[in-house]
């Protein structure tokens, strides 16, 4: 099936699954950060964590900077497309391209007009986080300043808060400030909209330079590309049953 047909094909899926993605306790999960055209990475972690028995939450950013933007895509995208409840691809700056260009952006400008309209269509209606009721929240940038989790399910596309999520970064400032289009947030930020949200541990990708983890090991920041250079590509692992407190809680794997 070629992208445009599988852009197509999950469009009504993602609609009908909404903003927030609630995940099992029951299950063990795999959060997978940016892969960004990093086909090898993908084909790596559907080989080692089957959708049949784990749950997959990719953290967005699957096209652009690496060689195979389009087949990575695909593969993930038919991916969820036949596991809707175990495999999921939240959104991240990459994927909405068209409502906040930057550049380089070498998938997008590589598309022909109406292919871009079609595959753009189908990404803006990705769910922007997944929920796990341990207090893990997976989303790919920073928390939206929202009311609470339910919220999430109704930021628009554009908004203050789709910005936090999809663009946000974490470090050390005393307050939120905005640098070419990306906001960020400091400690204060983030142990405010911690609490608001119950959240205890936040897995996120976005930021390649950013510590793996931070605030007292409450945030955590993986990648799962070659797209920045070498270094081991990383997935996070949340058994089924398992107590979370800190980043500590979850497992880290190296795919390479």
């Amino acid at each position: 099936m070629g992208l445009v047909e599988l852009a197509n094909a999950i469009a009504p899926q993602l609609e009908a699954q909404g903003r927030l993605i609630r995940l099992p306790e029951d299950r063990p999960v795999v959060f997978v950060g940016d892969t960004h055209g990093d086909l090898e990475a993908t084909q790596r972690v559907l080989s080692r964590h089957a959708p049949a028995e784990e749950t997959i939450i990719f953290l967005g950013d699957a096209v652009d900077r690496g060689p195979d933007s389009a087949e990575n895509l695909g593969l993930i995208l038919e991916t969820v497309r036949s596991h809707p409840t175990s495999v999921h691809l939240l959104m991240g700056n990459h994927e909405v391209w068209r409502l906040a260009p930057f550049s380089p952006a070498d998938f997008w400008e590589g598309l022909e007009s109406g292919e871009g309209d079609a595959v753009a269509a189908a990404l803006e209606l990705l769910p922007y986080a997944a929920w796990h009721p341990a207090g893990v929240l997976a989303l790919h940038g920073a928390f939206p300043d929202v009311a609470d989790l339910t919220s999430i399910e109704s930021i628009e596309l554009g908004s203050e808060a789709w910005r936090a999520i999809t663009w946000g970064d974490w470090g050390d400032r005393p307050s939120p400030v905005t640098s070419s289009g990306r906001p960020m947030f400091g400690r204060r930020e983030f142990v405010d909209r911690a609490r608001q949200l119950g959240v205890r541990v936040l897995v996120r990708s976005h930021q390649p330079h950013a510590p793996i983890s931070q605030f007292d090991d409450r945030c955590l920041t993986i990648f799962t590309s070659s797209a920045y250079g070498p270094g081991p590509r990383r997935v996070a692992l949340l058994p089924a049953g398992r107590r979370v407190e800190t980043t500590r809680s979850l497992d880290l794997e190296a795919i390479d």
